[in-house]
């Protein structure tokens, strides 16, 4: 199967008109297998498949890597056809933003700590180019990652305050052996430099084994992890932290399916992130967000 590429807003409207119950899978492209994951999910689910690919320049802030951002279309068209997706959009900024747009989404608290910390105005550029992606698309469903947790509690509280008529679908992080979370920055890295990196995903496990064996201090939960990355010399590390589903972190970890332990650092010159739920056994509602 060969997914048909669009480059305008107006080609996607044409080509969904009179579509049925349609999936929605936005990306930065350099599609990889947990992309592929979030395509058979959508294909699984709804009648018509859409995948974006658009590395948007408004949620890269000064110094970050936008203009080596891995990009191959031929390659994400390969991985969109193979996982039945039907349409792969694929706009220019000019398109996306053409001359005089001044709008910015905001999403308020959900944005801020701690990766809005890191990365200010990150999260108003992806909310931003989410409803916008949303509005062209119109599907029923939109499924993202949950590798990007933050980004996913964002884009939901975003669905929810604005009325937009989506659900909104958190499927679990795909991950390499090694347990390293399949990125599409990790093309960085070489063979060698991605085995050393599962070492984040492997702190992360280290903080809920401490919390079912009966801790619940954020400090102590933590120090579990932070004993794992002192293992490995090339971790830099910005945050390791416990927080619940408004993502707010308190000194006590509560036993709730939203609870998450996120993470990022720069390892080899690259800026990684992960997270995992505190309690593995507890998993969220998947769907959350819109009535579609």
């Amino acid at each position: 199967m060969s997914a048909r590429l669009l480059h305008t807003p107006d080609e996607v409207r044409a080509a969904l008109e009179g579509a049925g119950r349609v999936g929605f899978v936005p990306t930065m492209g350099y599609l990889h297998g947990g992309h592929a994951t979030l395509i058979r999910r959508a294909h699984a689910e709804c009648g018509v498949v859409v995948v974006s690919v658009f590395v948007n320049p408004r949620q890269f802030g000064t110094g970050e890597d936008l203009s080596r951002y891995p990009r191959d279309l031929a390659r994400d068209l390969e991985v969109v056809g193979e996982a039945g997706a039907d349409f792969l959009f694929h706009p220019s900024v000019a398109a996306m933003y053409p001359d005089g747009y001044a709008t910015t989404v905001s999403v308020g608290r959900v944005s801020g700590p701690p990766e809005g910390t890191s990365r200010p105005g990150h999260f108003d550029g992806v909310a931003t180019v989410v409803l916008k992606l949303l509005n062209v698309v119109r599907p029923h469903r939109a499924y993202f990652g949950e590798k990007d947790w933050q980004q996913l509690a964002v884009v939901r509280q975003m669905v929810r305050d604005l009325d937009v008529p989506v659900g909104i679908v958190g499927v679990p992080t795909v991950r390499e052996a090694s347990g390293l979370a399949l990125s599409s920055r990790n093309s960085y890295l070489s063979a060698e430099q991605r085995e050393r990196a599962a070492v984040l995903s492997r702190a992360l496990r280290a903080v809920q084994d401490t919390a079912l064996r009966g801790e619940r201090e954020v400090k102590r939960l933590r120090q579990s992890g932070l004993d794992v990355l002192a293992t490995e010399p090339g971790v830099q590390l910005d945050y390791l932290t416990v927080v619940d589903g408004n993502m707010t972190e308190h000194p006590q970890a509560t036993e709730d399916a939203l609870t998450r332990v996120l993470i990022a650092a720069r390892m080899f010159g690259v800026r990684l992130i992960d997270n995992m739920p505190l309690w593995p056994e507890s998993t969220p509602s998947a769907t959350m967000g819109g009535t579609r």
